[in-house]
């Protein structure tokens, strides 16, 4: 009996020591980015927006990653500003060569000011949503290119303040660098 409880506690540390060899990793990205927003007033023509994004995640496992994505985008044209603050998970699938195509789900806020762009006089907050994926090529052993991200990207800025909420479709396009450490 005592062989046996001796060998499944040899088993059971084996398999923890052999489960902890996969090493965490912090991947840093930064990149243009591109919106095609859908307005929060109705009847208006959908814009085009430009900015930038940086993100940030951990990878505890060579295939999934907790994400923490920052971007902001300014509007000469109505003078308006558009901000998002989003976090989830980041799933990688299968890599091709040099190739490794993602994809993610994200959640978090969304911060409007100035003109009428987004329809909010002043600066409004807003639940927001990505959800989409991308391919990186790597470069070098701690670089990638991040040759495409594509996101569905939701808003939910209110019209005016008594008509209710209108959600916004919007697409959001993005590429730069992805550096590994």
């Amino acid at each position: 009996m005592r062989k046996l409880a001796y060998l499944a506690l040899m088993s059971l540390l084996l398999c923890l020591s052999s489960s902890a060899q996969e090493r965490t990793t912090t991947d840093v990205s930064l990149g243009y980015s591109y919106i095609r927003a859908n307005p929060a007033t109705s009847n208006s023509p959908d814009f085009n927006i430009h900015g930038g994004t940086a993100s940030v995640v951990l990878n505890p496992k060579s295939w999934f990653g907790i994400i923490g994505d920052f971007s902001g985008y300014h509007m000469d044209r109505f003078d308006s500003s558009l901000g998002t603050y989003l976090f989830g998970p980041r799933v990688y699938l299968p890599s091709y060569r040099r190739v490794t195509p993602f994809a993610e789900g994200l959640f978090g806020v969304a911060h409007a000011t100035g003109g009428t762009g987004f329809s909010v006089p002043g600066s409004r907050n807003s639940f927001a949503m990505a959800t989409g994926g991308g391919l990186d090529i790597a470069a070098t052993k701690h670089m990638s290119l991040r040759l495409g991200e594509v996101d569905y990207l939701l808003t939910d800025f209110r019209e005016v303040p008594t008509a209710g909420r209108k959600v916004q479709d919007n697409l959001r396009v993005s590429t730069g660098f992805r550096f590994r450490f």
